[in-house]
């Protein structure tokens, strides 16, 4: 039994039992207004100007301030914050999912991880070694994921499915421009570390609270629960049945396949870039920024046209087979390139499939999201090993592919980029046999 939201605030909920059952049809939700679709936008926007500036330029800054000449210690610092992430997010799922307060189940998260994401901003500001460095990072996935997974929890509480692909198609726009801003923000704060993560933080937490005090949630302190969680059914929920969720299964295993060869055609980008231009790796960062721009609008190009035309034609599987279509088909024009235009036709052509792809995926995750009234949180922690997973895995594996038929010192980047091509098509394939949504 789900509780009944209106555009404009809640309904006090009825007393609910909940316990795993099998999923029944879903009846729809009713439509959201303006008001929550913009401040859930700029919450999104918030959080990853506060979240993803430091990946993309303050935690360098801070590495080379504490270590120069290490560089190897940020892909150290990440990969520690990925795998804590990584481990906590379906049980982080399962107590909002339980949680009962006066303001609701998803708030409180969304409270509690802005103010350990402010703390997090400011023990990174602070680090006096790289150690520290990593715990604050740490801290940063914990507070930041928490709220960053808490509002799209909340889509899945509150958005029919008239709505779905819209709203992903924004959000993806937002979350596309937000670390560009907070790249921009930040280069002007290079010399104050302080400065440098709080500015961008604030902004998180000024937009996130306006989606907290905006946006209201039922009253959660009448839900009653069936089944006790113990430890043993605490690891149990870390897992589901594909048998009994089948098409939640395939839109996994597509975002899997999808994520797999993203991170495969991004994570050695400078040096692909260094080698095809024939110029150093120090050399490439303004042909990656002057590119960035283009990918930008391409990606929003790709989420918002994809997500609004899946809405309006009532389709989803075909957009996002034409998103891994697209993203293969720049993914094989840059494998063969060897000059900077067609480099940049490649990347504009793979982040237009990257912009509709992610966004239509998530409307269709969505549309397919097991026991959406009673573990939302938990199945939307499940979605995050989709892409954690393969984040951490696929960079490992590339340089086995960058070796074969390579000679005299040389990478086979044109290998990589085609089996990277032949993962994100699979991707788009395997939503094809989902049965439940167009």
């Amino acid at each position: 039994m789900s509780n009944t939201v209106t555009a404009d605030g809640p309904m006090e909920p009825p007393a609910v039992s909940i316990a795993p059952v099998a999923e029944e049809p879903e009846h729809d939700l009713p439509k959201v207004g303006p008001r929550y679709i913009w401040l859930m936008v700029l919450a999104q926007f918030g959080v990853f100007t506060a979240f993803i500036t430091p990946i993309a330029i303050s935690l360098a800054i801070r590495v080379q301030a504490l270590a120069p000449g290490h560089d190897e210690y940020l892909g150290y610092v990440t990969g520690v914050g990925a795998l804590a992430v990584m481990v906590t997010s379906p049980f982080m799922g399962v107590w909002s999912d339980r949680t009962r307060t006066r303001i609701g189940r998803r708030r409180p998260f969304m409270i509690g991880g802005m103010v350990l994401g402010t703390v997090a901003l400011v023990v990174m500001a602070l680090a006096p070694s790289v150690p520290m460095l990593g715990f604050g990072w740490v801290l940063a996935q914990l507070g930041w994921g928490a709220v960053l997974a808490n509002l799209q929890v909340s889509t899945a509480d509150r958005l029919p499915e008239s709505q779905r692909g819209k709203v992903a198609g924004l959000t993806g726009f937002a979350t596309q421009v937000a670390p560009v801003f907070g790249v921009v923000v930040a280069g002007g704060l290079a010399a104050d570390p302080l400065l440098l993560f709080l500015i961008p933080g604030a902004v998180g937490i000024v937009l996130t609270t306006l989606f907290v005090t905006l946006v209201h949630e039922p009253d959660s302190r009448s839900m009653v629960f069936a089944d006790a969680i113990t430890p043993a059914s605490l690891l149990r929920k870390y897992l589901f049945s594909p048998k009994r969720y089948p098409d939640y299964a395939w839109n996994w295993l597509g975002r899997f396949l999808f994520y797999f060869g993203l991170t495969l055609n991004t994570t050695f980008t400078a040096f692909f870039f260094a080698s095809r231009l024939g110029i150093t790796v120090e050399e490439v960062g303004a042909v990656i920024a002057a590119t960035g721009g283009i990918g930008v609008l391409a990606t929003t190009a790709g989420a918002i046209g994809g997500g609004f035309l899946s809405d309006r034609l009532r389709r989803r599987r075909v957009f996002v087979l034409s998103g891994g279509a697209l993203m293969a088909a720049g993914m094989l024009i840059s494998a063969f390139s060897s000059d900077l235009p067609t480099l940049i036709a490649g990347g504009a052509v793979t982040m237009l499939g990257v912009g509709m792809f992610a966004a239509v995926d998530q409307a269709l995750l969505l549309d397919v999201l097991p026991e959406r009234t009673t573990e939302a949180g938990r199945f939307m922690g499940i979605t995050g090993f989709a892409t954690s997973i393969p984040q951490s895995s696929a960079p490992l594996i590339a340089p086995l592919f960058l070796a074969i038929g390579a000679a005299g010192g040389e990478k086979n980047y044109t290998l990589l980029f085609i089996v990277a091509a032949a993962f994100v098509l699979l991707g788009g394939a395997a939503v094809m046999r989902i049965r439940s949504v167009r």
